[in-house]
């Protein structure tokens, strides 16, 4: 089968596409061939390994440990291991697993795979699960019903996945800052104010938020302390740049009312069928920027790194 690989940290340009052997099945694997896979900015950043040195202590040091390219899928089941009992054969699924930019993917029943919302195509699909679990896991949203909260990098994948768990199903009071670009699609996702970040620095404003939650990593506790509402908390997920912050969470919790909190991603089973019957619900929908096929997984991942998308970037595979 075909599949993405990086084998040295470098440019986009390191990415090649090898004939590799079909995964084989354990007792409670299924095996997905893939309709739809995406390129993440974390597959974006792991692959450049050069401004996150440290986190080259978990991905390896001198050249990635894991070969394997990609992690959201959407596609069917092929086969299923003799002790498989939630999914059979022509299941349309997707979900979460490391090395998803391939034709085939196999994935334990109990891991990050659920079936397919069926209003949803598989490009559509394969758009969901990144952005959303690192949200719902990074905010704790149900934390925050009816409190201000300002997503900062609100049209990224996580960014707009927060937007809309807030807005719709978690009923926030949701302010929205992203380039311009996004500032239309963005007012779509239920934001009741949108800040164009490039024409405007929401820290000069009088308005206070309950939580500030930076979805790309990109402000700091410093500049947005003075937007916090008393007892409002800085959220930030990415530590590969922000490395700073888990020792100023340490501190804020001693001193001062204001907190900064480091947002940790997990990805969970029990996440994904909760976004999935909001999908059904229609209270959350996919945003999908470009599309290409696995064969433009280069230009794909350069896009991606140049930090101008909306939502997700979606690779087609045939």
């Amino acid at each position: 089968m075909k599949a993405v690989v990086v084998e040295r940290y470098g440019p986009p340009e390191v990415l090649r596409i090898r004939d590799v052997d079909r995964p084989i099945l354990q007792d409670h694997d299924v095996l997905v061939k893939v309709h739809a896979s995406t390129v993440t900015r974390s597959d974006a950043m792991g692959v450049r390994g050069v401004e996150y040195r440290f986190t080259r202590l978990f991905t390896g040091v001198r050249r990635p440990r894991r070969t394997s390219f990609g992690s959201e899928f959407a596609g069917h089941v092929e086969e299923v291991g003799p002790g498989v009992a939630a999914f059979q054969v022509g299941d349309e699924v997707f979900g979460m697993h490391v090395g998803a930019n391939a034709e085939y993917v196999a994935v334990s029943e109990s891991g990050v795979i659920a079936l397919k919302p069926g209003n949803l195509t598989f490009e559509e699909a394969a758009a969901i699960p990144d952005g959303s679990l690192l949200a719902l896991t990074c905010l704790r949203p149900s934390e925050l019903r009816g409190k201000r909260v300002l997503v900062y990098g609100a049209g990224g994948s996580v960014g707009s996945a927060a937007v809309q768990l807030l807005a719709h199903h978690f009923e926030a009071e949701v302010t929205a800052v992203c380039d311009t670009k996004s500032l239309e699609i963005v007012r779509s996702l239920g934001a009741r104010e949108v800040i164009d970040r490039l024409h405007e620095d929401f820290t000069t404003r009088a308005t206070s938020y309950d939580v500030i939650f930076d979805a790309v990593g990109r402000s700091s506790y410093r500049r947005c302390r003075g937007s916090l509402a008393p007892g409002g908390s800085y959220v930030t997920m990415d530590l590969g740049f922000m490395y700073h912050v888990p020792l100023l969470a340490l501190a804020t919790r001693i001193v001062g009312s204001k907190r900064a909190r480091v947002g940790i991603g997990r990805y969970r089973k029990q996440d994904l069928l909760f976004v999935s019957d909001l999908v059904e619900e229609g209270e959350y929908v996919p945003v999908i920027d470009r599309r290409y096929t696995l064969e433009e997984v280069i230009e794909a991942t350069r896009y991606v790194d140049s930090g101008q998308k909306t939502g997700s970037v979606v690779l087609t595979i045939s």
